[in-house]
């Protein structure tokens, strides 16, 4: 059978889609594990928009839509309905937000939602329509007919992730010297793990994996490395040392393998405070940036938000991280009840303990997290195209134009002030000389950041998205 994955094209102004364009690993991972049986393609969206031909050239049985961000929901359905007029005669979609918010995509378009990670769901579902068999015996799905959702039953998690195929990263119709994640370019990411231990109210992550943690084994993660030809290497895993063993594990790996390359994972401060070598060891592996949700540099706002963690820990790590010359990004969350003071206190912080590559979000109650549901009823915008994490869907302390000042002062003070593009001359330089990156490229990051640092922006409308469905849960057809 013939199976079309597609990814929604990207939007914004300003938007850190425009900063990094990472290959849609989600897809590949599905794309994988239909191969076997089925004829699979991928059309990514965010490179080429034309889903209409695409899809009336190939002629696909089905066609699958990935919603993991709750700002493509609104793409997601469109698509699905481009999709139907295009003649596809089944459309699914999957993906962090669907399966968190199914009853989202009530909608004429869509067939069905697959519920979870979607290899085996995704696998099963087609293997169904292929055999003309009942989609009611295939646990994982919500499916919308003439009654409503209908929820045919959890599917058991994968019990051991390194059974799992690898990811069809052949099957990008534009190769893959598309995708960079700011000036890393070509770019290729990997999944070593699922999950995260730890419960951030704001976080969407572990509600989807329901709290559970599985690891692919170093030498099955070793085994996918050799295999990349790119020289950066974004790790996608939520909290890359949650076991610091397996990372030491890993690292080994790729010198007995001799695998040379540039990695970026994110990682938890008080990880990197309690084991320092871990840091050196993977310094020696490759590793050149490092993410870390500092979230905020007040004890009491990190408690609001149940991270488990201190500014202490914080600027220790930062210690930790700059002894070895690695790169950070250190991820802060603007509060919508933050005035000039609290960001004046930011804009100091940030500069005096010299983060490399400082980002600033908006707290945001994403569906399906604890943050929503215990602020739900405070929540003034359910246009879903206002949830990227730049905008504040609850009521600002400040008017809006003098917030969004602020927050685009953060950037300008950050990136410009700071001197961080001009420690960066050198790395562009080689880039150019190599090969690795275009002018167009430059352009592209250098238009992006200007967007970031001008106020003005954030108060431009972002398109007309549609109504938020009404809320409810699915009906449950078996338990």
């Amino acid at each position: 059978m013939k199976v079309l994955l597609v990814q929604p094209p990207q939007f914004g102004t300003p938007g850190f889609t425009k900063v990094a364009l990472v290959e849609p690993l989600g897809l590949e991972m599905v794309a994988g594990a239909l191969r076997a049986e089925h004829d699979v393609r991928i059309h990514d969206m965010r490179i080429d928009e034309d889903i209409e031909s695409a899809i009336r050239s190939y002629k696909p049985g089905a066609v699958g839509i990935s919603c993991c961000f709750t700002i493509d929901v609104y793409r997601s359905q469109k698509i699905a309905e481009k999709a139907k007029a295009s003649g596809a005669p089944f459309v699914f979609i999957g993906g962090l937000h669907a399966s968190l918010n199914p009853s989202d995509f009530n909608n004429p378009a869509v067939d069905c939602i697959v519920v979870g990670e979607g290899e085996a769901g995704s696998l099963e579902l087609v293997n169904a329509l292929r055999d003309g068999a009942d989609l009611s015996d295939v646990r994982g799905l919500v499916i919308n007919n003439a009654s409503g959702l209908r929820f045919t039953g959890k599917r058991p998690p994968i019990d051991k992730m390194d059974d799992l195929p690898f990811p069809a990263r052949d099957l990008l119709p534009h190769g893959r010297r598309r995708y960079f994640f700011n000036f890393w370019k070509p770019l290729a990411a990997i999944e070593t793990s699922r999950g995260c231990p730890y419960r951030c109210n704001f976080c969407s992550v572990w509600a989807f994996y329901e709290g559970r943690c599985r690891t692919k084994s170093p030498e099955r993660v070793a085994d996918e490395l050799a295999g990349l030809k790119e020289k950066f290497v974004l790790i996608t895993d939520d909290n890359f040392l949650q076991n610091v063993k397996r990372a030491s594990d890993i690292a080994d790996q790729l010198e007995a393998r001799g695998i040379k390359k540039q990695y970026s994972f994110q990682a938890r401060s008080d990880t990197i405070v309690k084991h320092p070598g871990i840091i050196a060891k993977w310094k020696k592996a490759g590793l050149s940036h490092i993410f870390i949700g500092f979230e905020s540099v007040d004890q009491n706002e990190l408690k609001a938000v149940n991270k488990r963690n201190s500014v202490e820990a914080n600027e220790e790590a930062l210690k930790v991280i700059h002894r070895y010359g690695i790169s950070v990004t250190g991820a802060f969350i603007i509060k919508p009840d933050y005035g000039h003071q609290e960001f004046e206190r930011l804009r100091k912080y940030v500069l005096a303990h010299g983060i490399n590559v400082p980002q600033f979000s908006v707290l945001t109650p994403l569906p399906g997290t604890d943050l929503f549901r215990e602020i739900e009823s405070k929540i003034v915008y359910r246009n879903y195209e206002l949830y990227d994490f730049l905008h504040s869907v609850l009521p600002t302390k400040l008017d809006p134009a003098e917030f969004y000042k602020e927050l685009a002062g953060l950037y300008r003070a950050a990136y410009v002030s700071s001197g961080i593009v001009a420690k960066r001359v050198w790395p562009l330089v080689h880039g150019l000389l190599t090969r690795n990156l275009t002018l167009g490229h430059m352009r592209r990051i250098l238009k992006a950041a200007q967007e970031f640092a001008d106020g003005r922006n954030y108060l431009a409308p972002l398109g007309t998205g549609g109504p938020v469905p009404a809320a409810g849960k699915p009906s449950e057809t078996r338990s």
